[in-house]
């Protein structure tokens, strides 16, 4: 294998892994209108507390609204990794 292919292979999973980081840490300071976590753990949604919408769901995320501490929320309930959803710029969401 090449050079310029192996330094490929490491170099675009480090940049994924540390634009999921960047997204995660900022959903968690800043928030965001959405949170979109992924792989939610089994009856994750009926732990949710009032005033907490699912605004869509599949096999491997949900994606929900909330109050202020809508992500300190999600981590207490057992979410791995939550990331923001609604901005700008975000994929649109089929309901």
């Amino acid at each position: 294998m090449t050079t310029r292919v192996w330094r490929w292979l490491v170099a675009l999973p480090l940049v994924g892994v540390g634009w999921i980081g960047t997204l995660a840490l900022v959903m968690r300071m800043a928030g965001a209108p959405a949170a979109l976590v992924i792989l939610p753990p089994a009856g994750f949604v009926a732990g949710l507390p009032a005033g907490v919408s699912v605004v869509n769901s599949s096999p491997v995320s949900l994606t929900l609204r909330g109050g202020g501490d809508l992500v300190a929320t999600l981590y207490d309930l057992g979410a791995l990794l939550v990331l923001p959803a609604g901005l700008t710029g975000c994929l649109p969401q089929r309901g």
